[in-house]
């Protein structure tokens, strides 16, 4: 989702396939395996080639198509359906399938989903590792800006910039790397963008004016980008359902802990007194030994590259040249492709109301971590005379409200959810049913700015604004994975679009919050301007609750959230939630075979 779902959080701009791809990633990242009942398939398909983990369920999976195919008609904007075709190709027993198509057998070794447990869990580690670098890399100057503003001499709102443009560059690269990694495959995007990037902090380490920091600040984010694109798409390419929910919540708290813990690092380093350009020399470092690790650690995850490799070897080994793989045969025009990716995703904002308000809340409670990196200097290090270090240790409680946070969903929440994956099954559940932590959330979101500001004062224990943090961090991470779980629901097969175009308003959000946050926290004083927010959460609270009790409403009349009602029933839920669902036709073609 978060994503991914904490890749998502921060995000991507999909090509066509991943508008499928990606809805894939993200249904099977809500940590409830969902068994697919035998003539009502409900969920997306975790790999279209059949295969699953040998020790968890296996599934003949033809379900996207299936359900595909029960979707209402959207004319020239139906286009996912051909497009996971060409990546994927028929399976075997349906139209166009053909003998010498290549695909993974269920136990294949060279699928990902065969791979050893242990080869899986390092490739998620190296996954989140990659996140964490990028986010890490996004606040890490923030210790060092008087530093900074002293030997280029400019102003602290030029010094934002640092940052703000960093998390720009968030806006830019995935419009480059998603599209290219499902045409050339995960492992040469990493390589490529992590060989520049490298590069690009040395760049930073070695300026010697404003523009050329600036500039290298912006590249930088521009390809740091590339994990945040692909790296939930690898886990995606390795779990089955039963995992991959256990793997991307503790996969969640990547995005959080980069933020939080580089103003730490960066803190303690301009107090020692070393300078400015050794916070660039250690993520020139980070990133080497990243690239190191990708170059001899991490293989090829993509499926439909995995298929054109095993393609090319069989027509060497046979000399039998009618061998291929369903990448091969694409035919997606340029321009077909390039409007798709740049130009749908901002349709579908345009056009829907509750993406609209959702994308509005979730950019703002974005943009405000990103003001906290302004603000805390001055009620820590201003208000109670900190230096940088301590200063940096204040985001910690941040970071550990995350970690709670993901605890208590997958204790309390998930669970929840499961329950009534049980109550609505053969049926899917009711995309309103993600968002019961949120209704939690937006209060105590706003709340954590009001206890933030008004213990601000320099006369109160810095405990009190500091621990402010512990519950905002477990009300931005419920936020994040409800409401994102929520567009995935509700939109399907677009989610990936829907999703890509609230990721570019959240990053500008990111990018913009900080240029202004000095400004008002020095004009209106800690406490009202943490009041402003405050109230300005408050005002954006009801979204989650409208759509809980109105969502149902929105979606009928919605053009990309394809679904009906679901037929009336007695249980409770369904008549508070109000459900809709889609009902695939009962056909021998829809024949999902479940095994333990």
């Amino acid at each position: 989702m978060f994503l991914r779902i904490s890749p998502l959080l921060l995000g991507t701009l999909p090509s066509p396939l991943f508008i499928v791809h990606l809805v894939r990633d993200l249904k099977m990242s809500t940590l409830l395996p969902i068994a697919l009942d035998r003539n009502a398939p409900q969920q997306l398909s975790s790999s279209s080639y059949g295969s699953r983990d040998r020790d968890s369920v296996t599934i003949v999976d033809r379900t996207s198509r299936d359900l595909r195919r029960h979707l209402p008609e959207e004319d020239d904007d139906d286009v996912n359906s051909a497009v996971h075709a060409e990546a994927y190709g028929a399976q075997p027993g349906e139209k166009g399938w053909d003998a010498f198509e290549v695909i993974f057998a269920p136990d294949d070794p060279e699928s990902p989903f065969n791979w050893s447990r242990p080869k899986r869990w390092y490739m998620t580690i190296m996954s989140g590792i990659l996140v964490l670098n990028a986010t890490f890399a996004s606040s890490a100057p923030s210790g060092f800006l008087r530093d900074l503003e002293q030997y280029f001499t400019f102003s602290s709102e030029i010094g934002s910039l640092l940052i703000a443009l960093f998390v720009g560059g968030y806006c830019v690269g995935p419009l480059l790397w998603a599209p290219l990694s499902e045409q050339y495959g995960r492992r040469p995007i990493f390589l490529i963008t992590f060989i520049i990037y490298t590069g690009f902090q040395v760049g930073c380490a070695l300026s010697r004016n404003t523009a050329s920091i600036l500039v290298f600040r912006f590249l930088g984010g521009v390809f740091a980008s590339a994990p945040l694109t692909n790296s939930g798409g690898v886990m995606s390419d390795m779990w089955d359902s039963n995992t991959r929910g256990k793997a991307l919540a503790l996969f969640t708290i990547a995005p959080f802990a980069g933020p939080t813990l580089a103003p730490l690092c960066s803190g303690f380093m301009a107090a020692s007194g070393v300078s400015w350009r050794w916070i660039f020399w250690l993520l020139t470092l980070f990133a080497g030994a990243c690239l190191f690790l990708i170059l001899f650690t991490m293989p090829e995850t993509y499926t439909p590259i995995l298929l054109v490799h095993k393609a090319r070897r069989l027509r060497k080994e046979t000399g039998d040249d009618r061998y291929w793989a369903p990448l091969e045969k694409q035919n997606v025009g340029i321009f077909y492709r390039l409007s798709t990716i740049l130009g749908r995703p901002f349709k579908i904002l345009a056009m829907e109301p509750m993406l609209i308000a959702i994308t509005l809340y979730m950019s703002f409670v974005y943009g405000c971590i990103y003001i906290l990196f302004e603000s805390y200097p001055i009620v820590f290090s201003e208000g109670h005379h900190m230096n940088a270090g301590i200063t940096g240790l204040m985001f910690l409680p941040i970071f550990v409200g995350a970690v709670i946070g993901v605890i208590i969903y997958m204790i309390v929440w998930n669970p929840r959810y499961a329950a009534a994956g049980v109550k609505f099954a053969p049926a899917p559940v009711p995309p309103e049913y993600r968002l019961e932590q949120c209704l939690w959330a937006a209060p105590i979101f706003a709340a954590s700015f009001f206890w933030f500001g008004w213990t601000s004062y320099s006369s109160v224990s810095y405990w009190a604004p500091m621990m402010s943090g512990l519950p905002m961090g477990i009300a931005i991470t419920w936020i994040f994975l409800s409401l994102i779980n929520y567009i995935v629901d509700a939109y399907l097969f677009v989610a990936a679009s829907a999703l890509a175009s609230m990721t570019v308003v959240r990053s500008l959000f990111g990018a913009g919050f900080p240029l202004f946050a000095s400004q008002m926290y020095n004009t209106l004083n800690p406490r009202w301007a943490s009041t402003l927010l405050g109230l300005l959460a408050i005002l954006m609270g009801p979204i989650p609750f409208i759509l809980r009790r109105y969502g149902h409403v929105l979606r009928k009349k919605s053009k990309y959230a394809p679904s009906k009602p679901v037929p009336n029933t007695d249980t409770e839920a369904q008549a508070e939630a109000k459900p809709t669902i889609i009902e695939p036709k009962k056909t021998e073609a829809d024949d999902v075979s479940v095994s333990a």
